[in-house]
């Protein structure tokens, strides 16, 4: 399936991105990064169009990615909240693009909203609440 112009493989991966992609990116006009998925038949309910989950989990990693970005990918967070609305759907076949707006970065706690689309055609909003993690050693 064709990608749109000026979308990448996103540049950061992980073992469930693989499983429930591919996922891509884009960066915007003001530095943040869009991300997308072809809705795939792997992706879609028993009616054919995009599950819901496969919104959340844009959602959660547009938001978590956009975040880690603007921490210059150094700050490994944890999502503590995220809260997904529903206003309309998306068919196999269509292209969903991720735009996130940051709300707020502080020392531990981080806020942002999603909003996902289907063309200019918003079908779902996301607001995440993410926290700095600290990372134990491996035993």
């Amino acid at each position: 399936m064709q990608i749109p112009e000026g979308y990448r493989p996103t540049e950061r991966q992980s073992p469930f991105w693989e499983l429930t992609g591919p996922f891509y990116e884009k960066v915007a006009e003001d530095g943040s990064r869009y991300i997308g998925v072809r809705v795939e038949a792997k992706h879609g309910n028993m009616r054919g169009i995009a599950h819901g989950g496969l919104i959340a989990t844009l959602a959660d990693i547009a938001l978590g990615y956009n975040i880690s970005c603007a921490l210059g990918w150094e700050v490994p967070i944890a999502t503590v909240n995220l809260t997904t609305d529903y206003a309309g759907a998306a068919r196999v076949g269509d292209w969903l693009e991720a735009r996130v707006d940051i709300q707020h970065i502080g020392r531990s706690i981080m806020f942002a909203n999603a909003y996902i689309y289907v063309g200019e055609r918003r079908i779902a909003r996301a607001s995440g609440v993410f926290s700095r993690i600290k990372v134990e050693p491996r035993r």
